[in-house]
Protein backbone atom coordinates (compact mmCIF):
# COMPACT_ATOMS: atom_id res chain seq x y z
CA UNK A 1 0.00 0.00 0.00
CA UNK A 2 1.57 3.18 -0.88
CA UNK A 3 0.90 6.59 0.92
CA UNK A 4 0.52 9.77 -0.38
CA UNK A 5 0.99 13.16 1.79
CA UNK A 6 -1.82 15.56 1.16
CA UNK A 7 0.04 17.80 3.67
CA UNK A 8 0.38 18.69 7.56
CA UNK A 9 1.98 14.83 7.68
CA UNK A 10 -1.89 13.55 6.58
CA UNK A 11 -1.63 10.75 4.42
CA UNK A 12 -4.13 9.02 1.96
CA UNK A 13 -3.37 5.30 0.11
CA UNK A 14 -2.96 6.53 -3.43
CA UNK A 15 -5.27 2.91 -4.45
CA UNK A 16 -7.98 4.60 -2.98
CA UNK A 17 -8.30 7.86 -4.24
CA UNK A 18 -10.50 7.71 -7.86
CA UNK A 19 -10.15 11.65 -8.72
CA UNK A 20 -8.48 14.61 -7.37
CA UNK A 21 -11.13 18.25 -8.44
CA UNK A 22 -10.54 21.30 -7.98
CA UNK A 23 -13.23 22.94 -5.47
CA UNK A 24 -14.78 25.79 -7.55
CA UNK A 25 -17.28 23.99 -9.74
CA UNK A 26 -21.07 24.71 -8.13
CA UNK A 27 -21.53 20.14 -8.54
CA UNK A 28 -18.28 19.69 -6.66
CA UNK A 29 -19.61 22.31 -3.63
CA UNK A 30 -22.92 20.29 -3.96
CA UNK A 31 -20.55 17.31 -3.61
CA UNK A 32 -18.46 18.61 -0.20
CA UNK A 33 -21.90 19.90 0.90
CA UNK A 34 -23.83 16.33 0.85
CA UNK A 35 -20.16 14.21 2.33
CA UNK A 36 -20.37 17.02 5.34
CA UNK A 37 -23.85 16.07 5.85
CA UNK A 38 -23.29 12.50 5.77
CA UNK A 39 -19.95 12.38 8.15
CA UNK A 40 -17.66 11.36 5.71
CA UNK A 41 -16.27 15.01 4.44
CA UNK A 42 -12.22 14.44 5.56
CA UNK A 43 -10.79 18.39 6.22
CA UNK A 44 -6.94 18.38 6.11
CA UNK A 45 -6.48 22.15 5.00
CA UNK A 46 -5.88 23.17 8.75
CA UNK A 47 -8.00 26.19 8.44
CA UNK A 48 -6.22 27.03 5.33
CA UNK A 49 -7.67 27.71 1.48
CA UNK A 50 -8.72 24.20 0.17
CA UNK A 51 -7.37 24.23 -3.28
CA UNK A 52 -7.96 20.52 -4.39
CA UNK A 53 -10.70 17.61 -3.59
CA UNK A 54 -9.71 14.29 -3.36
CA UNK A 55 -12.83 11.61 -3.62
CA UNK A 56 -12.12 7.98 -2.41
CA UNK A 57 -13.63 4.45 -4.01
CA UNK A 58 -15.33 4.83 -0.15
CA UNK A 59 -17.21 8.19 -0.97
CA UNK A 60 -15.06 10.07 1.23
CA UNK A 61 -13.97 13.48 0.33
CA UNK A 62 -11.00 15.09 1.50
CA UNK A 63 -9.92 18.55 1.25
CA UNK A 64 -6.57 19.68 1.23
CA UNK A 65 -4.92 23.37 0.82
CA UNK A 66 -2.70 21.38 -1.83
CA UNK A 67 -3.00 22.02 -5.47
CA UNK A 68 -4.11 19.05 -7.58
CA UNK A 69 -1.19 18.75 -10.09
CA UNK A 70 1.16 19.06 -6.67
CA UNK A 71 -0.84 15.47 -5.26
CA UNK A 72 -0.81 14.53 -9.18
CA UNK A 73 2.63 14.35 -9.35
CA UNK A 74 3.31 12.89 -5.51
CA UNK A 75 1.41 9.97 -6.65
CA UNK A 76 3.23 9.34 -9.78
CA UNK A 77 6.62 9.69 -7.36
CA UNK A 78 5.06 6.96 -5.55
CA UNK A 79 4.60 5.13 -9.13
CA UNK A 80 7.78 5.15 -10.36
CA UNK A 81 9.43 4.21 -6.60
CA UNK A 82 7.24 1.15 -6.76
CA UNK A 83 8.29 0.50 -10.02
CA UNK A 84 11.65 0.84 -8.89
CA UNK A 85 11.45 -1.54 -5.88
CA UNK A 86 10.39 -4.29 -8.29
CA UNK A 87 13.29 -4.39 -9.99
Amino acid sequence: MKLVNIGFGNMVSANRIVTIVSPESAPIKRIIGDAKERGTLIDATHGRRTRAVIITDSEHIILTYLQAETLANRIEENEEDEEDDDE
